[in-house]
């Protein structure tokens, strides 16, 4: 029996989560949705750490996929504002929920790590009143 050479089946969310899950794009992307349109070095700014090179590329292909929408205006010096587009709105929601769900965790880990030193430190004190005591 012969196997033919088939393309794997078309994934539009692995083909989402390609673009989103690319070292700097959700937060280039989460800059853009909670400050609105933003000239180039605000946002490079804004998202410490990324280097100009990183984030040109990540705005064309965030342009691309009609995730931002780039604004030129041929001023001098030229003037370069990008925003999101209707279909980074939508995203936004589900960001906004994953958003709320991080800051439960980060509240949660941090309460059980509380806790969990706590414990560390009442043992220690234990062994220090045992060690006196021999």
């Amino acid at each position: 029996m012969q196997q033919s050479a088939k393309e794997p089946p078309h994934c539009p969310f692995g083909e989402l989560l390609e673009v989103l899950a690319r070292p700097w794009t959700m937060h280039v992307l989460w800059v853009l949705s909670t400050n609105g349109p933003t000239r180039f070095g605000a946002l490079r700014r804004q998202v410490e750490g990324i280097s100009s090179r990183v984030l040109t590329e990540r705005l064309r292909v965030l342009e691309q996929k009609g995730f931002v929408l780039r604004d030129y205006e041929p001023t001098i010096p030229p003037s370069v504002t990008y925003s999101i587009t209707n279909r980074m709105k939508d995203i936004s929601k589900v960001l906004s929920g994953l958003d709320e769900l991080a800051r439960k965790w980060q509240q949660e880990d941090a309460h059980v790590r509380t806790k969990a030193e706590g414990g560390k430190v009442r043992a220690r004190h234990a062994e220090v009143r045992e060690g006196a005591q021999a």
